[in-house]
């Protein structure tokens, strides 16, 4: 259940990815806080511009997701989950019949973006845990 859950918020992430976003300089996504979360020591600030490049299309900029899109990522129990996990999920992504899919919606792997990298990926946790 642990891992199906990783799974989908990570296909949600990779939905954002593959569904456009705004600009670094368009993004409005809150700054890291100075207690930097890390999942494996990822590095806040790279994650903070791959999500708003990747994933903020369908989860806001700010990570409070978008309705009929991306789930809120901000301080949710999904992102308590450990960040190994986290990362695990973002590779693999979560398809729209997934029992744990609540918005029907495909979350792809890497977000739909196949050129993230695993410390993209570790990144991009960093960055939402530093948010909740």
């Amino acid at each position: 259940m642990r891992i199906t859950r990783l799974i989908a918020g990570a296909a949600l992430l990779a939905l954002l990815a593959g569904c456009g976003g705004a600009s670094p300089s368009e993004s409005t996504a809150p700054a890291p806080t100075a207690a930097t979360a890390s999942a494996g020591g990822g590095d806040v600030s790279a994650g903070a511009d791959v999500y708003k490049s990747t994933c903020s299309s369908c989860h806001a900029p700010d990570a409070g997701g978008l309705k009929g899109l991306g789930k809120d990522l901000v301080g949710t129990a999904f992102m308590s989950q450990d960040g190994d996990d986290l990362v695990t999920f973002l590779k693999v992504g979560r398809g729209p019949s997934d029992a744990d899919n609540t918005t029907g919606v495909q979350m792809p792997p890497r977000g739909g973006n196949p050129s993230l990298g695993d410390d993209d990926l570790t990144n991009v946790v960093a960055y939402l845990k530093s948010l909740g």
